[in-house]
C-alpha cells in the first residue's frame, strides 16, 4: 500500500520487525506556531500492550527518530522492551514518535523549527500520559529534540540517551560535506523533497535488507509527504543568524549541568555526525557512558544491537534499586587492589631525582647511521622534559587534553612523553604496528587535542584529516610546516618553555595514557591508564626484576622502551623498526647491550626469532657483551620452549623470563625458562605462563557447552575457562568502549578490588601456575563438548616439517569439528588440502580428531607482534575451503 494522503495514518502492515500492535494514533493540542490547532500523531507505544499483561512499568522511553527516518528505527527497542517485560526484567513502556511532519504522522503547513519541535514533543508527552521516571533516547537530529525536551524537564528525568547526533557546530566550521550538498542553492528542494535522493543516500549509509529499506521509504512516497525532510534539512542551524540557532544554544549550554545518568552510542563511519561532535557532547556530559561501535555508521541502530545495550544499561544505572545507577555501586579507583596504600611516586620522579646526574639515561642506537649511538644523560634529559612540559604549557595545552605521539622510540619520544604526563596531558600511543588503516581508526577515535609527529606521521595526520593542533618533532622548512598545518616545532616548545614555572602535577588518579591494542582480536581498543596505575607498574616491574639505578635495560619492545627513565636506569633501543620487531638482529641486541652495559634485555618474541636466526653474525665482541645480561624477557605472544633454549644459548648467563600480560594489564604473570622445563613434566596441556607477579590474582570463570565463561570466577585446579585477573596496575577501563568495558567486568562485582576479563582461555594447575590454552572467541565448541586450541597446535608443531600450526572449528556452534592449518618448512606456494601422508601424520600427532588438515604458505598474523596467529579469519577460510571453494591464501 502506498501512502500519499497527507492525514496521520498507521503504517501498512508487513513491515519486517514491526508488530502493528506497536502503532497508534493521538491527537495533540498544538503549541507555539500551531497553537489553536490539533495535530494527529503517529507513535509506537507498548503502554497498552503492558497494562494487557497487568505489568506496571518502571518508567517511560520516549523515542525520537531524526531526518530522514521515523519510528521504525527504533522497532528493536520496542519489541526487545516486550520480550525483557515478559521474562520478568524491569518493563520500561517505550513510547517512539513520528515527529510531525514525518513518518506517518500529519503533514502541515507549518515551518518547525528545533525550538517548535521540542514544543510539540512536550505537547505529546503530556497528552500521551506518559509516566515518569523518562528515559530520552534520540538519533540524528532527534538528539536535539530529545536533549532539549529533556534540559527543559528535569523534573522526573531519569536518563538521557543519543546515537550519532551533535548539539553544537563550530561557527568557523563548514558544515559536513553531505550536508553543505544537502543545503546547496538549487539542491535543497531538489534532493530533499522534489527527489527521494536525500533519503536514498541517508539509507544507502547501512547494508539495510531491501524489505526494511523499503519500510523506511514508505512514509514519504510522494512529494508532498517529503516536505518535512527538506523543512528539516532547511532548519539545520550552521550560522549565528539561523533560526534554530538561539534553541540549540540553549539546550547545548543546559547539558552542562544535567546531572542524570547518559548514555552516548556511536557509530564513527558517519559522514554527517563526527567524532568531534561525539567529543563536544563528553565535554558536555563528562560523567557519560560512551561506547563507539567500530565499524558501524550514520545508522547505528540498524546495524548494531543498541537495543540490548540500552536495555543493559538501564538495568544498571537507572532502574530503581538497593544502590542502583548510584556513584558508589560503580568500581572505583580506591577499590583496587592495593591502592589504599600510599599513592606511589609519579612517573617522573627518577628524572627529579637524577635531574643534576650526568650519567646516560637514553641511548638510541638507530639515531645517527653510521655514527656514534646519540647518548643523553640524566641532567639533560630532565631539562628537556622540563622545558617542553612548560612549553606544552605556554601554548594551551592543558591537563587533560588528549595528545597523540607519533614519533618512534628514542629519546624525542621519551622526552615529549614525559613532558605530557608532568603537566597532565593524556598521552595517545598508537604504534605503527597497527598499520595505516588501523592507526588512522586509532588516532581518528581518541579525538586528540594536538598530534607531534614526525614528516610521514603529520603527512599521514594531514592526508587522513586526523583532528588536533600540530606539532613537529624536528624543526620544518617553512613551506613544509605550512603544508602540513604544523604550528610548531618541538624546539620552539622546548625555547617558549625555558625559564618558564611548570603548572601543578596531575592528581594520581587522573588519566594518564591511551595506549591502544594490538588489533590481533578485532579493532585495536584504547586503553586507559592512570598515573597510578602506570607507577603501579613501573614498581611491579622494578621489584620483580630487580632493576636499580645500574641495571642498564635494552628494550626490543615498543610497550616498555619508554620505561627506562621510569625505573631511574639506563636504557638503549637497538638499531632496528620497533614497529616491525622481526627487523631486530642479534648484532644489533649485541651492540645495544655494549653500549649500554645492559644488564636486562627485553624483546618481542618475533624479535627473538630473528635475533636467533641472524646469531651466526656475532662476532667474539658480540658474544662476550651478551653474556653480561642476566636477566632475557619475551612478551607479547607465547614462546616456544626450542627457541628460548636457542635464545639462552646466546645470552648464558641469563635467567630467561616469559611474562604474560596484556595492554589492559602489561604484567600478569611470569615463569623462567627452567620453570618451563619443569612444567612439561606435570602433563597439564598449554602453555604455561607461570605464577601471578606482585600482588595480581588471577582466576578462571569455567567454559559452558557453547564455550561461554559463564561460571563463577576461581581458583581451582583444572577447571578450564577464561582467565580474570587483578592487579594495582590493571587499567581503569577503555576509551569510549563502555559496552566493551562492562563486559570486562561482567559477574565480578562480588569480587574485592578491580577484576578484568581477558579473552585468554586456560587453567590454574596444582601449585597455582596459569596455562593458557586459546582466546575465547578461539574455543572450537564440538558435540562433545568445548575444545582449545593451543594443546592441539603443540601437538601438530611436533611434527616434523611443520613449522607453526593453528586449530580452528568448523560448522555450527555445539557442533563444530577441528581442522589444523599448517605452515610447512620448507614452506608451501599454494594453499589447499594437506597430502594424505602429511594428514596421517598430522592426525597420529594429537588425541583430538581432525575432521581435516589444510596447509597455507604462511599463517595469518596481527603486525605489532608479527606472531599472534588471526585464527578467526583462519576458521572462516577453512570453511570455505571445505565447503568447495578454489583454494586461496587466508
Amino acid at each position: 500500500m502506498t501512502v500519499t494522503g497527507l492525514r496521520a495514518t498507521l503504517p501498512p502492515a508487513g513491515l519486517p520487525g514491526l508488530d502493528p500492535a506497536f502503532s497508534r494514533l493521538i491527537d495533540v493540542e498544538g503549541t507555539g506556531a500551531d497553537a489553536g490547532r490539533r495535530r494527529t500523531w503517529h507513535i509506537l507505544d507498548t503502554g497498552d500492550l503492558l497494562d494487557e499483561r497487568g505489568i506496571t512499568p518502571v518508567g517511560t522511553i520516549v523515542a525520537v527518530h531524526g531526518n530522514p527516518t521515523w519510528s521504525y528505527l527504533w522497532r528493536a527497542l520496542v519489541t526487545a522492551s516486550l520480550v525483557r517485560a515478559d521474562a520478568g526484567a524491569p518493563a520500561w513502556r517505550v513510547v517512539a514518535v513520528d515527529q510531525l511532519e514525518m513518518g506517518f504522522s500529519e503533514r502541515t503547513d507549518v515551518r518547525r523549527t528545533l525550538a517548535q519541535r521540542i514544543a510539540d514533543l512536550s505537547a505529546l508527552v503530556e497528552v500521551a500520559g506518559i509516566r515518569t521516571p523518562v528515559v530520552t533516547i534520540g538519533h540524528d537530529w532527534g538528539g536535539p529534540v530529545s536533549l532539549g525536551w529533556a534540559v527543559e524537564n528535569r523534573d522526573g528525568l531519569a536518563a538521557v540517551i543519543a546515537l550519532n547526533t551533535a548539539v553544537h557546530h563550530a561557527e568557523d566550521a563548514p558544515l559536513p560535506f553531505p550536508l553543505r550538498v544537502a543545503t546547496a542553492r538549487g539542491m535543497l528542494a531538489a534532493g530533499t523533497t522534489g527527489t527521494t535522493a536525500f533519503l536514498d543516500t541517508t539509507l544507502a549509509l547501512a547494508d539495510l535488507d531491501p524489505a526494511v529499506r523499503a519500510a523506511f521509504r514508505a512514509p514519504y512516497a510522494t512529494v508532498e509527504r517529503r516536505r518535512g525532510i527538506g523543512g528539516f534539512v532547511a532548519d539545520i542551524p550552521a550560522t549565528a543568524s539561523d533560526e534554530s540557532t538561539p534553541a540549540l544554544r540553549r539546550l547545548s549550554a543546559g547539558l552542562r549541568d544535567l546531572d542524570v545518568p547518559a548514555l552516548l552510542l556511536r557509530g564513527p563511519k558517519d559522514p554527517v555526525f563526527g567524532e568531534v561532535h561525539l567529543d563536544d557532547l563528553v565535554d558536555r556530559l563528562p560523567h557519560a557512558d560512551v561506547h563507539r561501535y567500530e565499524g558501524a555508521g550514520h545508522l547505528v541502530a540498524e546495524e548494531r544491537p543498541y537495543a540490548e545495550a540500552v536495555l543493559d544499561w538501564l538495568a544498571e544505572k537507572v532502574v530503581p534499586g538497593p544502590d542502583a545507577g548510584s556513584p558508589e555501586s560503580a568500581p572505583t579507583a580506591d577499590d583496587a587492589l592495593g591502592d589504599d596504600d600510599a599513592a606511589p611516586a609519579p612517573l617522573w620522579d627518577a628524572l627529579t631525582t637524577r635531574r643534576a646526574d650526568d650519567d646516560v639515561a637514553v641511548i638510541d642506537m638507530a639515531a645517527r647511521p653510521g655514527r656514534a649511538p646519540l647518548r643523553v644523560s640524566w641532567r639533560q634529559l630532565a631539562a628537556r622534559v622540563d622545558e617542553l612540559a612548560a612549553g606544552l604549557d605556554a601554548i594551551g595545552v592543558r591537563a587533560g587534553d588528549r595528545v597523540s605521539l607519533l614519533v618512534p622510540p628514542g629519546p624525542t619520544l621519551t622526552a615529549v612523553l614525559y613532558a605530557c604526563l608532568r603537566i597532565g596531558a593524556v598521552v595517545v600511543v598508537a604504534d605503527r604496528g597497527l598499520g595505516i588503516r588501523g592507526l588512522s581508526r586509532a588516532v581518528r577515535g581518541a579525538v586528540p587535542d594536538v598530534v607531534i609527529g614526525e614528516v610521514t606521521g603529520l603527512a599521514a595526520a594531514r592526508a587522513l584529516g586526523w583532528p588536533g593542533r600540530r606539532l613537529s618533532a624536528a624543526a620544518l622548512p617553512t613551506a613544509a610546516a605550512r603544508a602540513l598545518g604544523v604550528e610548531a616545532s618541538l624546539s620552539e616548545v622546548a625555547l617558549a618553555g625555558r625559564g618558564r614555572e611548570l603548572p601543578a602535577p596531575p592528581h594520581i588518579d587522573a588519566d594518564a595514557a591511551v595506549l591502544f591494542t594490538s588489533g590481533s582480536t578485532g579493532p585495536a581498543k584504547g586503553v586507559v591508564y592512570t598515573h597510578r596505575q602506570l607507577s603501579s607498574l613501573r614498581d611491579a616491574l622494578a621489584t620483580h626484576f630487580d632493576v636499580g639505578p645500574d641495571t642498564g635495560l635494552v628494550t626490543g619492545f615498543a610497550p616498555f622502551a619508554l620505561l627506562g627513565p621510569a625505573l631511574g636506569t639506563r636504557s638503549a633501543t637497538p638499531d632496528m623498526d620497533v614497529s616491525a620487531p622481526r627487523t631486530l638482529t642479534a648484532s644489533a641486541v649485541a651492540a645495544a647491550v655494549r653500549a649500554s652495559d645492559a644488564r636486562i634485555v627485553f624483546l618481542s618474541p618475533a624479535a627473538v626469532r630473528n635475533v636467533v636466526a641472524t646469531a651466526g653474525a656475532l662476532t667474539t665482541e658480540d658474544r662476550a657483551a651478551l653474556a653480561g645480561v642476566h636477566t632475557f624477557l619475551s612478551t607479547g605472544a607465547p614462546v616456544g620452549t626450542p627457541l628460548l633454549r636457542r635464545a639462552h644459548e646466546l645470552m648464558p648467563n641469563a635467567t630467561a623470563h616469559t611474562p604474560y600480560g596484556m595492554t589492559e594489564c602489561l604484567l600478569v604473570a611470569d615463569i623462567t625458562l627452567p620453570g618451563i622445563e619443569d612444567a612439561a613434566a606435570s602433563g597439564d596441556r598449554g602453555v604455561c605462563v607461570g605464577t601471578p607477579i606482585g600482588r595480581g590474582r588471577v582466576r578462571i570463570a569455567a567454559l559452558d557447552a557453547e564455550g561461554r565463561a559463564t561460571g563463577s570466577p576461581v581458583t581451582d585446579a583444572g577447571v578450564t575457562g577464561e582467565v580474570v585477573i587483578s592487579a594495582p596496575h590493571l587499567k581503569r577501563g577503555y576509551f569510549r568502549l563502555s559496552l566493551t568495558d562492562r563486559e570486562a567486568r561482567r559477574d565480578l562485582d562480588a569480587l574485592p578490588g578491580r577484576w578484568h576479563r581477558t579473552g585468554d582461555v586456560g587453567h590454574l594447575d596444582a601449585v597455582g601456575r596459569l596455562w593458557v590454552e586459546g582466546r575465547l572467541p578461539h574455543v572450537i565448541t564440538t558435540a562433545h563438548g568445548p575444545v582449545t586450541p593451543v594443546a592441539i597446535e603443540q601437538d601438530v608443531e611436533s611434527v616434523s616439517g611443520v613449522s607453526r600450526a593453528a586449530a580452528v572449528g568448523v560448522g555450527p556452534v555445539g557442533r563444530q569439528v577441528v581442522v589444523a592449518v599448517v605452515e610447512r618448512d620448507p614452506g608451501v606456494r599454494r594453499a589447499g588440502v594437506a597430502s594424505p601422508g602429511l594428514t596421517e601424520v598430522v592426525r597420529a600427532a594429537t588425541p583430538q580428531a581432525l575432521a581435516a588438515v589444510l596447509v597455507v604458505p604462511a599463517l595469518p598474523t596481527d603486525i605489532r607482534h608479527n606472531s599472534k596467529i588471526d585464527r578467526s579469519r583462519l576458521a572462516a577460510w577453512a570453511e570455505r575451503i571445505l565447503a568447495g571453494e578454489r583454494p586461496t591464501a587466508p
